[in-house]
């Protein structure tokens, strides 16, 4: 799939998507939660996030 077909999936642009993959812009903005669940939508996944404790 393309960055441009995830990002229509996603209702976003396809240089935010990149941005995304590439792990953020200039400023290394951390994406939300929302916007990770969106992407994951997009591309046939969901979103899981753990807290593991160390062994």
């Amino acid at each position: 799939m393309t960055q441009g077909q995830v990002a229509e999936r996603m209702g976003s642009s396809t240089p935010s998507v990149a941005r995304l993959k590439s792990g953020g812009g200039r400023a290394r903005h951390s994406p939300s939660i929302a916007t990770l669940r969106r992407y994951a939508e997009a591309v046939g996944c969901r979103l899981e996030i753990r807290l593991v404790p160390n062994a």
